[in-house]
């Protein structure tokens, strides 16, 4: 979408330039900004650099393209390029819990919090952390040397220190930034009580929940934004022009910016000096007499100013003070003459009047600001973009994004530029690459190679994730070379024959006209020129040709792709027939399976010329994620009688070749060897898969074998059950009809597929060597009938949203009159659909219809559920409750696990329908409007009939 002035404001902007000529730069500027295309999200490369981190926080881009990345446990790490591997530096010491007032220790979010580089760090080195000091209530923002990617300890300066209770959680800050005359802003959490309305509880020994002594407070540094001088003895000076002069009674001349509830990452424009910032608010879902509904804030500050917490979020929503023993709300603050009367308060009475918020969204939808969505927020923030801030960037970001506030939310998991107006006020905002889903963005920032880099926390919350990972987006400006994709609809046939040779999905992102020229190269390298996109070609000689397509585009940029056709040679046909579903299997329901080939020159399965034991059948279950296109890369080029292709595969990409062979003996034993020794033992396959996961040494010498614990267990079973058949004369394939009943094993999340393989490689002709054998397969990839909703390939007008909580992955949150769509769903079988899914009012969402539509969104309909606003929780109440259940439990009792968002599933019965179809999820509510969410969900189970009902 291109930006557009209105009408008003183009009269404006000519008639200063009419009036002053030094509006002209400005103003050509502008129309250049404004009249730039906005880059295909193709030209964007998200780059995983950096994974396997554990609870990440924040990370700074050196020049030589290495990073540096904190952990919240105290972990100081760094990425290097050159390498591609991720070490650790040095482990600080640092507090991550509190002690509540009952003596229970509980995680906090502190610990590690904070990181930036000195301006001048390529001359001195020097690194800041911003941490929990591991014994004593405190936040220390410390200075060290980094020399030899060593932290010198002796260097150590201790800059400035924040005073913190530990008895309540949240709310730390962490984000650090520079200005151009080397000043440090430090932003700081609260550290108050974190409830759903504001924290002003004034009875005696609640300070803790009184944020009117932190935020609120002009004499305390939390819930503030510092800026200090740092200087080189380790000290720091004050500079002028922060909120409170220096010397002014009961205030901090730190403080430049007060009244945060959660002040998060912090960017510096460079070109107008404005602060920007994500603001974490508070949890309430709706308005109460209590209070607003919480709001997160994305924040722009021109000068120092008070920014409202406790009292005030959003625009000036007003909350009272709460008078906890009386049990009632007080009256409402004036925004513009604020008093703090708190007896908890040590700063000044009168406050400085409130500054305007930029953007402010709740959980629901905002009417203000609708393309930030809605749920789960978690305002983060993020970088202002200017080329000019760059020197010589390999990968400058395009001009289209100039002058925009790049910013993320953790939780929602979308990243936005925010287009502002000459004087700095919000003019718009857009999604930035929509389809890539960050897990928690909790850093992003501009490296100074001009990529932006966003670190992703993943989806554990106090634990490490498999998921949490630095990224590079890397743009390219420049042409493209052409994506090329080629096949054939036959890969050999006996002679004389014809093929037909295929460039479909080949395409160009700069929308250039393409050249194709195909060579098909046979026998005595004999070429054929074709130079037509989908030419067909007569194969007469026996022989084995390769055909490679050549695709220029009009700037002369090219790409190939290469098939081979084996002519003289029939390939065979091979089909597996299934009694039941072809698209789920059923854990612990059998499913029963015929193989039938047949092959022009060898005969068939069914006259007894082909053998039953010449036939590669087997059957696997494989963990989630496992990439079947690699068992059936690496099966066509080699024989294939063997039922251990997926074990082959699982190898091939490990690193078990590195220390183990089939026959011989490397690093580690050989296979063989290792069968011999366990193979007729009791227990040798758990025994072995916990080796594979856990490592192990002393039983084969001295060296360790290294531990797997990535390596899916289920996939280790695979790998751990071709070892111990690796011994038998022949790797034997299972019958050609049986039955086969699905098992997930121990520790696996049941996401997985079963893999049903067959496959032939008949005789070369002739027994000549020239003309070499086929192999044909068929793979039927049967997954779990519990799908993810995100992974829909068709949708339309809903939108995927990250979640927080592990597992879960993405939901999908719908609107009326959007759908998703499925493609081949086998629905034989299947009596229903359960979705987890619900309407929160809370998040907005009004309630709507699922419609169950067959092959297109208008097609026959199979089924339809309405789905009304759930019942909102009382999560006061129900905290309550389990807090008392874990309090009344009897000795060695576990109090019984409940989630108090959980709803019961929606259940849409289906038709009875044979064969597979296009399966569309279409929802509808004719009284929603466009901006208003239906409902939202993550995961859709297919329920198979029973026996009765087949």
């Amino acid at each position: 979408m291109i930006n557009t002035y209105t009408f008003r404001q183009k009269i404006l902007l000519t008639f200063k330039c009419a009036v002053n000529i030094l509006t002209v730069p400005f103003l050509m500027s502008f129309t250049l900004q404004d009249t730039t295309p906005k880059p295909d999200e193709s030209r964007f490369t998200p780059v995983v650099i950096a994974e396997n981190l554990d609870e990440p926080m924040v990370f700074e881009v050196l020049k030589d393209g290495s990073a540096l990345i904190i952990e919240r446990k105290g972990a100081l790490k760094k990425y290097n390029p050159v390498t591609k591997a991720t070490d650790l530096i040095a482990e600080i010491p640092v507090n991550t819990k509190y002690t509540s007032a009952e003596g229970v220790v509980r995680e906090a979010e502190e610990g590690l919090m904070g990181l930036t580089l000195d301006p001048n760090y390529e001359t001195n080195h020097w690194i800041y952390l911003y941490y929990a000091h591991p014994t004593e209530k405190k936040h220390v923002l410390g200075r060290w040397e980094l020399k030899d990617d060593q932290l010198v300890e002796a260097s150590k300066k201790t800059v400035i220190e924040v005073e913190t209770q530990r008895e309540v959680c949240c709310h730390t800050g962490g984000g650090m930034t520079w200005d151009k005359a080397g000043n440090l802003y430090l932003t700081v959490g609260n550290n108050t009580g974190n409830q759903k309305a504001a924290q002003t509880d004034e009875r005696e020994g609640r300070s803790s929940w009184d944020d009117q002594g932190h935020a609120g407070n002009t004499n305390d540094l939390r819930g503030k934004i510092l800026r200090i001088h740092p200087e080189p003895n380790g000290t720091y000076t004050i500079p002028e022009g922060n909120l409170f002069p220096k010397g002014t009674a009961k205030t901090r001349p730190e403080i430049y910016s007060m009244g945060h509830r959660n002040p998060w990452r912090i960017a510096i424009d460079s070109k107008t000096g404005f602060v920007y910032w994500g603001e974490v608010g508070p949890d309430a879902g709706e308005d109460s007499e209590i209070g607003p509904r919480g709001y997160d804030e994305m924040n722009q500050a021109r000068k120092p100013g008070n920014f409202g917490w406790p009292w005030f979020v959003a625009d000036d929503q007003a909350f009272p003070v709460y008078d906890y023993a009386a049990n009632k709300p007080l009256a409402k603050k004036d925004p513009k003459n604020l008093v703090n009367t708190s007896p908890n308060n040590t700063g000044l009475r009168e406050l400085p009047p409130t500054e305007p918020t930029f953007i402010y969204y709740p959980y629901g939808v905002s009417e203000k600001f609708p393309l930030v969505g809605s749920g789960s927020r978690s305002a983060t923030g993020g970088p202002v973009f200017h080329k000019s801030d760059f020197k010589n960037p390999k990968r400058p970001w395009p001009a289209y994004y100039e002058n925009k506030w790049i910013t993320a939310d953790f939780s929602r998991g979308w990243i936005m530029a925010v287009s502002m107006k000459e004087n700095g006020d919000y003019e718009s905002m857009e999604r930035v690459m929509p389809a890539y889903h960050p897990v928690q963005p909790i850093d992003i920032k501009f490296g100074p190679d001009g990529d932006l880099y966003i670190l992703e926390y993943g989806s554990n919350w106090f634990r490490k994730s498999d998921n949490s990972r630095l990224v590079r987006i890397e743009y390219n400006g420049g042409n493209r070379k052409p994506v090329v994709q080629v096949s054939t609809d036959k890969k050999g046939g006996t002679v004389p024959f014809q093929a037909k040779l295929s460039s479909d999905g080949t395409k160009d992102y700069d929308g250039d006209v393409l050249r194709y020229n195909w060579k098909v190269t046979g026998p005595g390298n004999v070429t054929k020129s074709y130079n037509t996109a989908n030419p067909s070609v007569t194969f007469d000689k026996p022989g084995v040709y390769t055909a490679t397509l050549h695709v220029t585009d009009a700037k002369g940029a090219s790409n190939s792709q290469s098939l081979k056709i084996v002519a003289g040679n029939e390939p065979p046909q091979v089909t597996v027939d299934l009694s039941d579903n072809r698209t789920f299997f059923f854990p612990g329901k059998p499913i029963q399976y015929a193989v039938n080939v047949s092959d022009k020159e060898d005969g068939s399965l069914a006259d007894g010329k082909i053998k039953p034991e010449q036939i590669a059948v087997s059957i696997d279950y494989t963990s989630d994620g496992f990439d079947y296109a690699e068992v059936i890369q690496g099966q066509r080029s080699v024989d294939a009688s063997t039922q251990f292709a997926v074990a082959q595969a699982l190898i091939n990409k490990s690193d078990c070749k590195v220390c183990h062979q089939l026959n011989t003996k490397s690093v580690g034993p050989a296979f063989a060897d290792v069968s011999n020794k366990y193979k007729s033992q009791p227990g040798s396959m758990d025994y072995l898969v916990g080796k594979v996961l856990k490592g192990g040494a002393g039983v084969w010498g001295e060296v360790a074998m290294p531990a797997h614990p990535a390596l899916p267990v289920a996939d280790a079973e695979v790998i751990v059950k071709y070892i111990l058949s690796s011994t038998d004369k022949t790797l034997s394939t299972l019958p050609v009809k049986g039955e086969f009943t699905p098992k997930i094993p121990n520790g696996d999340n049941g996401n997985g597929s079963v893999l049903i393989r067959a496959a032939y490689t008949d005789r070369a002709t002739n027994g000549s060597k020239a003309i070499p054998a086929q192999t044909s397969e068929e793979m039927i990839v049967l997954r779990s009938p519990e799908m993810n909703a995100a992974e829909a390939p068709v949708v339309k007008g809903a939108e995927l949203k990250a979640l927080g909580v592990a597992g879960l992955g993405f939901s999908v949150v719908a609107f009326d009159n959007s759908y998703l769509g499925f493609k081949n769903i086998d629905l034989t079988n299947i009596s229903q659909l359960s979705l987890n899914a619900s309407a929160q009012k809370r998040e907005g969402s009004v309630g709507g219809t699922i419609e169950i539509r067959l092959d297109s969104p208008t097609g026959e309909m199979a089924g339809q559920q309405k789905v009304e606003i759930a019942p909102e929780v009382d999560i006061a109440k129900v905290m309550a409750e389990m807090e008392s259940e874990k309090k009344n439990a009897k000795p060695g009792e576990t109090p019984k696990q409940r989630n108090p968002f959980a709803r019961p599933p929606v259940v849409i019965d289906l038709k009875n329908i044979k064969g597979k179809h296009d399966l569309y999820f279409v929802f509808k509510n004719d009284e929603a409007r466009a901006i208003q969410p239906l409902l939202s969900f993550s995961k859709i189970n297919f329920v198979q009939a029973s026996d009765s009902q087949k």
